[in-house]
């Protein structure tokens, strides 16, 4: 599965995006910036090590981390949080 997930990706729908940037308390004026992008993804790895690309006209984001280990990420909207990603399954959930 993780082989599959290897390359450049466009986002093509962010299903009630909005509503879960409201949850998690993003802006409003950012909240309608971010629903209108359709950023691309790249994504590759090197073992466990994965980096997670993320570039759009507003902002670009660049996601390093290891498979199973606790790192600080900082989100698009400059929050700080703790992660650990367990598995290659990239889903968010509120």
């Amino acid at each position: 599965m993780a082989n599959e997930l290897l390359g450049t990706w466009k986002l093509v729908s962010s299903d009630q995006f909005d509503d879960y940037m409201k949850d998690i308390g993003v802006c409003f004026a950012t909240r309608k910036l971010a629903v209108s992008l359709k950023p691309d993804v790249i994504i590759c790895n090197d073992g466990n090590k994965w980096n997670i690309k993320t570039e759009s006209t507003f902002k670009n984001t660049d996601l390093c981390f290891v498979l199973n280990e606790l790192f600080e990420e900082t989100t698009a909207d400059g929050r700080k949080c703790q992660v650990n990603i367990l598995t290659v399954s990239f889903v968010h959930s509120v």
